[in-house]
This record gives structure tokens, C-alpha cells and sequence, in this order.
């Protein structure tokens, strides 16, 4: 028996099977590593869960946990959520983006003793995820448009997540209130905290998830007119400088990472770890020194250039990513795949803005960059192919060099990068 943060925990918690499902999952995850596969941590929950069904259930009882779900920005909000946190104490996280049962299976199996946890789940994975995982706290973020071929509309979704909140009244929700699906789908739990976390990609709610009916924005405002169904007063809010909270809280908030939509994820991870007893000075400070995020963000010296890597996977997360371009650099690299985990289908290239490149040299990138070279010449954007990333950002004037990649073009990237 061990005793962690005032909490008891102990391996009896785990069943015999579950032991050995785990014992498995890590000679598993030992293999695939030592053999240069990967990091493993896939693997080994696939192994343990195949021997034990049970086993993300056991794993997550006695802790308090954080589940954070969204199309966009799960993992850099969990990151933050997890960095706040540990001002409590330890906490289990999917640090590497691992957001499906498997890979909560290997955040929680690799620290059994923390007694809280940072969980990034997928959005359709989010219900069965709470069912097993009694979740504290739930992250709401925002719902657009993402791989239409595997999650399907987003109204699904989001009427999707709002049955799985139901099944759970307890767990307190800290939600989007500038999303409206996600405001939808927290609108009917009994504990809610409302945080105005920013929503500038309004074209995937034009009209009201519940009635059907239009939505009327009116500057930060928004209201159906088919119901009583419109933006709740924020909790929790920020502007360039500060980040305010309930009780008159202002605290100066000067965040590593770039963007406002990086101020709005922060906001909702000080929520979260605040509403779990963390002191809101120091989940500030936890927030505000996150400076990467499995890769995304950071800058590293390659020849005759710096380059940062920022990734975006669909229309809205293109749009925040655009916003965050230096525009005074010596070169912007594009770079899109369209394999299976990126979505095959590139139509959404044209809702993207790609204007505004006036003046700094533009490469088209990655196995689809013909697809996107067709799309900025429409945009008007003077620009070059190369398809392999590292021969585009050699191809640029020397000095820094912005890279946006989509899901597969990244991951491929930073295995090259140094």
C-alpha cells in the first residue's frame, strides 16, 4: 500500500488479469520499442485491453481525472491542463496525443500512483471514455469540420457528446461558450463552467444544433431563433494581456505558445485544474511556460535556417494556424498529405484563406502539393512546388522559415528533423 496526495493506492486495485494484461502490454510496448517501431504505447494498451476488457476502468478509478476533447487544440490544451495540474500533484497524461482507449491505457498504466490525470480523447470516443473513466472535469472545446469519412457530421458528434454528458451529471463541465455546438452539448448538464475561449471559424454553425433553426451573431453574442438557446455569460475569459475568472480573479497572463487560440486553450486548462482545487496564480504560471507540444511549435536550426512547425488538420485549425505565420519571414512552407489519417478528401482546402502572401516566399509541400498549388494560384498566391518538405525549406532565401504541415506531413517531418 502507498500513499499519494492524502490517497491510498494499491496494486489490489487491479485484478490478477489486469496485472497480467499490463505485464503483457509493457513486454509489448518493450519490443516495439527496442525494435525501432515506435514509442509503443498503442501496442501495449492494444495487448492489455485485448486480455482485459476491463482494464481502462480499473486504471482510472481513484484518481480525478480531466477528460479534454475538441476537434481542434486537444493536445496542446492537455498539456496545459497536465502542467497546471501538477501544481496539485501527479498526474497521468497522454503527453504524445495517443487519444484513443489504447492509448489511455498506457498514460494511466505508466504512472499507477498519480492520483490525477489529463486525458486527451478523441471526440467520438469521448462517451464509452466517461462511462469507463469517471471523469472530475470535461473540456469542451470546440466541434468543426474534420475528417468527414471517419467522425462523420459534426450535429452527430455533437449530439453524440451531449448523451454522454447526460449519462454523468456529476462530472463538471468547463465549456466553449463562444463554440456553439459546444455550448449544445453542455447546455443541459447541471454543472457547467462557461469560458469564453474564442471561436473565429463560424461556418460550421450557421443554424441552431437543437432547432435547426438560424443563429445570430452579434459581435461576441450569438442566439438561436428557433429557441431559448443562446451564449451564457463566460466564468472565465481573456484578453491580450490577462486572463479573469470568477470573484473579480485578474491575473497577467504571458503565454510561451503563439495565438489567440492558445490564450483560449489556456484559459480553459486554468478552469479545469482550478476547479480541482489548483491555486490559480500557479496554473498561470504552469500554462503560460509550456513551450512545445509533441513537436508542434518548436523552432530548430536546419543549414541556413530556422524553422518552426506548426500543424493543422482541417479548415478551422488551418485558419488559427494562417494567423500565427510571421509574415516577415524569408519563407512559408505548405505542406499537405491526404492519407488515411489526414482524410482523403482535400476539398476542404478551398474554405481555407490562403491570401495575404504578399510578401514572403510560399512553397507548395508534401504528397498532395499539386492539390494545394492549384488552390493558391486561385488565391492568388505566387508561389513554388517542391514536394519533399526539406527540399522546400531549402529552396527558400536563407533566414527563418515558417512550416504548416497537416497531420502526416508533420509526423514525417519532425522524424527528420534534428
Amino acid at each position: 500500500m502507498v500513499t499519494v496526495g492524502g490517497q491510498e493506492r494499491s496494486d489490489r486495485e487491479i485484478s490478477v488479469r489486469g496485472r497480467v494484461a499490463l505485464a503483457a502490454g509493457a513486454g509489448a510496448r518493450w519490443a516495439s520499442r527496442v525494435t525501432g517501431r515506435g514509442a509503443g504505447a498503442m501496442i501495449g494498451g492494444l495487448v492489455a485491453m485485448t486480455l482485459d476488457k476491463s482494464i481502462l476502468g480499473q486504471l482510472g478509478r481513484g484518481r480525478r481525472s480531466v477528460v479534454i476533447t475538441g476537434t481542434n487544440g486537444k493536445s496542446t490544451t492537455t498539456r496545459m491542463t497536465a502542467a497546471a495540474l501538477a501544481t496539485v500533484g501527479p498526474v497521468a497524461t497522454n503527453a504524445e496525443g495517443a487519444n484513443m482507449d489504447a492509448g489511455l491505457v498506457a498514460a494511466l498504466a505508466a504512472k499507477p500512483d498519480a492520483t490525477l490525470a489529463a486525458l486527451e480523447v478523441d471526440e467520438m470516443h469521448v462517451p464509452h471514455v466517461l462511462d469507463a473513466v469517471p471523469a472530475a472535469v470535461t473540456i469542451l472545446l470546440n466541434l468543426s469540420r474534420d475528417q468527414l469519412d471517419r467522425v462523420g457530421e459534426i450535429n452527430h458528434i455533437e449530439r453524440t457528446l451531449r448523451a454522454g454528458l447526460a449519462r454523468h451529471p456529476s462530472t463538471v463541465v468547463i465549456a466553449n461558450c463562444d463554440d456553439v455546438l459546444m455550448t449544445s452539448a453542455a447546455y443541459d448538464s447541471p454543472h457547467v463552467v462557461w469560458v469564453a475561449a474564442g471561436g473565429s471559424w463560424a461556418s460550421d454553425s450557421v443554424s441552431c444544433p437543437r432547432s435547426g433553426e438560424v443563429i445570430v451573431r452579434d459581435g461576441k453574442h450569438w442566439y438561436s431563433t428557433g429557441m431559448d438557446f443562446k451564449r451564457p455569460n463566460p466564468d472565465w475569459w481573456f484578453d491580450d494581456t490577462h486572463i479573469y475568472g470568477p470573484d473579480g480573479l485578474a491575473l497577467p497572463m504571458t503565454l510561451t505558445l503563439p495565438g489567440t487560440v492558445n490564450r483560449g486553450n489556456a484559459t480553459q486548462a486554468v478552469a479545469a485544474a482550478v476547479t480541482l482545487g489548483a491555486d490559480p496564480v500557479a496554473a498561470v504560471a504552469a500554462v503560460s511556460a509550456v513551450d512545445e507540444v509533441a513537436g508542434r511549435y518548436r523552432t530548430v536550426r536546419v543549414g541556413n535556417h530556422t524553422v518552426r512547425v506548426l500543424l493543422a488538420k482541417n479548415p478551422a485549425g488551418w485558419q488559427e494556424a494562417l494567423s500565427m505565420v510571421d509574415r516577415d519571414a524569408a519563407g512559408v512552407v505548405i505542406a499537405v498529405n491526404g492519407q488515411v489519417p489526414d482524410g482523403e478528401d482535400l476539398s476542404w482546402l478551398w474554405d481555407v484563406r490562403f491570401e495575404h502572401f504578399d510578401t514572403v516566399a510560399v512553397v507548395a509541400a508534401g504528397e498532395r502539393g499539386t492539390d494545394l498549388a492549384v488552390r493558391l494560384g486561385y488565391a492568388g498566391v505566387e508561389h513554388t512546388l517542391v514536394h519533399d518538405t526539406l527540399n522546400a525549406i531549402a529552396s527558400c532565401p536563407p533566414g527563418h522559415v515558417e512550416v504548416l504541415a497537416n497531420y502526416t506531413a508533420f509526423l514525417q517531418l519532425n522524424r527528420r528533423l534534428p
